[in-house]
């Protein structure tokens, strides 16, 4: 069975980073594709405006560079999701739901990260009818409809913002009396009338049979209860780290995100991490770019010392 030199396993701005990193160093690889979009969390932005050298660009736009890029430069991938990695001996393998089985010596880690849930009634019940984690995927649906977005960063004031362009009305609704966005985002939030901020407020339940038609809330502060006529939430309140693969062996802080440093060197000799799921401070498309060609640097120092 061919033996490779490195597996990357996620498609994201780190994955990508990694790819081009990994071609140009002529290093015999492959790059696993969870899904048959590439790009990761990327491509549910509707605008990027702080990559460098790309102002005002959108997440699909950017995650199809990246592919592009990968591509042109001969970045061979496989959309396929991983089933269990056995990382104990020199040689790596990497069971794949399909059934196959892939051998490596060294693999980059670059999962990323999944919505958190508000772990509310009919929240599970509604997704995809009305509940939604991403505006930009289904804004669409909801035209001249109105809309609550729960969350108080930068991915909730931008979905607020976004929704504002097409939706009759946008409800934002934080739990604290602040936001934690881009201080550019929260002024243009606050003076967008269709947008109507709930300070202090949580939801508790989310009605509806077949489709979302309400929300049930809740002001932090005095306890009082209300009913919020919608068609449609979006809850933006944070990720958690897609770190499952080799759960119990990977060294993780108390979040779930790997402790790997900016060489993406793991506790796991020749397992390396990239991108959102890495434990750092800033979680931007720029660090997990950045995060993918320092990994490979780190697979390359690796393979010529084993």
């Amino acid at each position: 069975m061919k033996i490779y030199d490195l597996v990357i396993i996620g498609s994201g701005p780190a994955g990508m980073s990694a790819a081009i990193y990994a071609q140009r160093a002529m290093l015999d690889f492959v790059m696993i594709e969870k899904e048959y979009m590439p790009g990761g969390q990327v491509v549910q932005t509707y605008e990027v405006d702080n990559y460098p050298g790309i102002p005002k660009t959108n997440g699909m736009d950017l995650g199809l560079k990246f592919s592009e890029h990968a591509k042109e430069l001969g970045a061979k991938s496989i959309t396929a999701e991983v089933k269990e990695i056995y990382a104990d001996e020199e040689i790596k393998e990497i069971m794949l739901k399909n059934g196959d089985t892939l051998k490596t010596r060294t693999i980059i880690l670059a999962t990323g990260a999944v919505h958190q849930t508000l772990g509310v009634e009919g929240e599970e019940k509604l997704k995809g009818m009305g509940v939604s984690y991403c505006a930009t995927c289904d804004g669409a649906f909801f035209r001249n409809k109105v809309t609550a977005v729960v969350g108080g960063g930068n991915v909730a004031l931008e979905d607020a913002i976004f929704l504002s362009r097409m939706c009759k009305k946008v409800y934002l609704i934080h739990r604290r009396d602040e936001f934690r966005g881009a201080k550019i985002l929260q002024d243009e939030v606050k003076k967008n009338d269709k947008i109507e901020i709930l300070w202090n407020t949580i939801v508790t339940k989310i009605d509806g049979d077949e489709v979302v038609e309400g929300l049930h809330i809740q002001d932090v502060d005095n306890h009082v209860d209300k009913l919020l006529d919608v068609d449609g939430i979006f809850i933006a309140v944070g990720t958690k780290p897609a770190s499952e693969l080799l759960s119990g062996k990977l060294s993780t802080d108390e979040k779930g995100y790997i402790i790997a440093g900016e060489d993406g060197v793991t506790n796991i000799p020749g397992i390396f991490a990239a991108g959102d799921g890495r434990s750092k401070n800033l979680r931007q498309v720029v660090t997990a770019v950045s995060d993918g060609a320092n990994c490979v640097y780190s697979v390359e120092r690796y393979l010529q010392n084993a």
